[in-house]
């Protein structure tokens, strides 16, 4: 064999072992991955992602977030979960805190350290950013045009007599990004008056849905007009073709979705490599599919975005209003969950009853002004918006550590001691809200 045969076939050789080496070493087997996303951004992203790692399988639980987070802590100690994936930053910092996660730094390059006022990753590597998601009020234009209703620009817009019955959301404890919601107005506007602004909205609620994604399905539908949602909810059903259309209001905040390898992860080498794909140029695109329209973390994706898509690394007002602490909503997580089921969800049929008298009230007094009605319709607003914890309280470690038991429903058995402060939550808002109603009705029969 001539030197020059002996060269080449040198040279297939190393590359034949190079391949080889490279091949050896891609991911295989199971990866489990537990989730709050929807199905139309977990099917794009498995499809994507076993066709770049052809021997991984990629398995999806289906969870709300506190579900997800409430599963990795009962399978602790016989772990079968790689991925833990979700939009509420604050609940991987439940996991964090518990030790339920594992530091992994991500290999892909062109990732800012932040979007808006908030970091993209979590300091210590447990978890990373992939999208970034704000929050605001989606409604259908043609429900809109035929009750003639304005659209709402601001938070406080929905909680104006106009609105009534007209309003969706989903319960705070069964979906983590309104969970998110509710605390970034919390945050943003105090916890008094940010309770105020919920209380005065959840008046003029139609429904509280379960999950997350009945709101935009009704809203789509036109089962009600207007839904407090996360933006992709929105995005996704306006590039859908339904007559959606959505808004940032001033209070609100731009925070990433999170991706993180659970602590003793049965196949870490998959993990990290759906971790890296999914911030990699092809799986930042895949955020911008209709079906999606999620918010890239990676500036130069936006490129490929459509002309009117939102980008918070342009657009710096998006959030600038609310420096969101994810601490203080750890802190108090359960606490805001529990407070809003037992003074809103469980009791819809009596805050709704007190909203629409002292709506009545209002209208009346506007066209007979009447000083001893006004007073009395003051009272009626301040025993709606008061609150049977103070911001101190709900951080309180002992009060937060109550509540062990996610419920579904007012009747679901509890642990003693949650029951008994969520007992107490209960019938605090039932007594005010009929004393409300009643001081209300009071006023109007002054006002005729």
């Amino acid at each position: 064999m001539s030197r020059t045969l002996h060269g080449v076939a040198a040279a297939l050789a190393v590359m034949l072992a190079s391949s080889t080496a490279a091949f050896a070493q891609d991911p295989s087997g199971k990866l489990v991955v537990v989730t709050s996303f929807p199905k139309d951004l977990t099917s794009a992203f498995q499809q994507a992602f076993q066709k770049a790692y052809p021997k991984v399988t990629l398995e999806v639980l289906n969870r709300n977030t506190n579900a997800g987070v409430k599963y990795l802590q009962e399978t602790a100690s016989n772990n079968g979960t790689d991925l833990f994936w979700a939009s509420a930053p604050d609940a991987f910092e439940v996991l964090k805190g518990a030790n339920l996660l594992q530091a992994y730094k991500p290999k892909v390059e062109g990732i800012p350290e932040k979007v808006g006022a908030y970091p993209i990753n979590d300091p210590e590597g447990m978890y990373a950013g992939f999208a970034a998601s704000g929050y605001g009020i989606m409604w259908n234009s043609r429900y809109m045009k035929a009750n003639e209703l304005p659209a709402p620009k601001e938070w406080s817009d929905l909680a104006k007599p106009v609105y009534y019955d007209h309003v969706a959301i989903s319960a705070p404890s069964r979906s983590g990004t309104t969970h998110l919601t509710i605390e970034t107005i919390l945050q943003g506007e105090g916890w008094e008056k940010g309770w105020r602004t919920n209380k005065e909205i959840a008046g003029n609620y139609r429904t509280i849905t379960e999950r997350s994604f009945g709101v935009p399905d009704g809203v789509n539908s036109g089962s009600f007009g207007i839904g407090i949602v996360i933006d992709f909810f929105a995005l996704s059903s306006q590039a859908s073709g339904f007559p959606v259309e959505f808004v940032y209001p001033t209070v609100t905040t731009i925070v990433p979705a999170n991706i993180g390898i659970v602590k003793n992860a049965p196949n870490k080498a998959a993990a990290e490599s759906f971790v890296d794909f999914i911030l990699s140029p092809e799986g930042q695109e895949v955020l911008l599919q209709p079906a999606i329209r999620r918010l890239p973390v990676n500036p130069a994706t936006y490129a490929k975005a459509p002309a009117d898509y939102p980008n918070p690394f342009k657009d710096t007002s998006l959030g600038s209003q609310v420096n969101f602490d994810v601490e203080v909503s750890q802190a108090r997580y359960n606490v805001v969950d529990a407070l809003f089921d037992q003074l809103i969800t469980f009791q819809l049929d009596g805050l709704k009853a007190a909203t629409r008298a002292i709506h009545q009230a209002e209208t009346a007094l506007s066209k007979k002004p009447n000083d001893k009605g006004k007073a009395l319709l003051a009272e009626a607003r301040d025993l709606v918006a008061a609150m049977p914890v103070t911001a101190q309280e709900a951080a309180d470690p002992q009060l937060a550590g109550a509540f062990t038991v996610e419920r579904k429903s007012a009747t679901d058995a509890v642990p003693e001691r949650q029951a008994q402060v969520e007992q107490k939550w209960a019938a605090f808002a039932k007594e005010n809200y009929a004393a409300a109603r009643k001081k209300a009705e009071e006023a109007l029969a002054l006002a005729r």
